[in-house]
């Protein structure tokens, strides 16, 4: 069974963007390929041996992305029914009065420096299916922190 990549319709935009910028760059490592080869000796041409590099890396990540975008299934709008589900935002505040706010998504668009955390991480495990009032415990490498979520949509 195929594994589908959730995926925010923001997320997926972002990816398609990418992949084309990717597949725009293919033309000139082609050419710079092809101007390396009429160099002579490919054994001891540099530029060739370094084109030969990118183009790996750049047909590599090409079909990582076309891999993840036509097996992406796309997160809808959670419906309200007071539950952190995939897609919802949620505000949480601890006992000492600190905010936090998460979007819980799929692992592919996961960037806990932005406030997205996967739906598989830790956070995100702890979140699901919580409502507005619960309390949720956080476990940290060093320390555990309580959190009430104040706010889901």
């Amino acid at each position: 069974m195929k594994k589908l990549f959730n995926l925010t319709q923001n997320g997926l935009d972002e990816l398609k963007k990418e992949l084309k910028h990717l597949l725009d760059q293919r033309h000139g490592i082609a050419d710079r390929i092809k101007q390396a080869r009429e160099l002579g000796d490919l054994s001891e041409n540099a530029e060739y041996q370094t084109a030969r590099e990118e183009q790996d890396r750049l047909e590599t990540r090409i079909g990582e992305l076309e891999h993840v975008v036509f097996n992406s299934k796309l997160i809808k709008k959670p419906k309200s029914n007071g539950r952190v589900k995939l897609g919802s935002t949620v505000k949480l505040r601890s006992a000492d009065g600190k905010s936090k706010e998460f979007q819980v998504v799929g692992t592919m668009e996961a960037d806990p420096l932005s406030g997205k955390i996967s739906d598989e991480s830790p956070i995100g495990k702890v979140l699901i299916d919580n409502k507005v009032g619960d309390k949720v415990v956080i476990k940290l490498p060093n320390e555990n922190s309580t959190y009430k979520i104040t706010s889901i949509s």
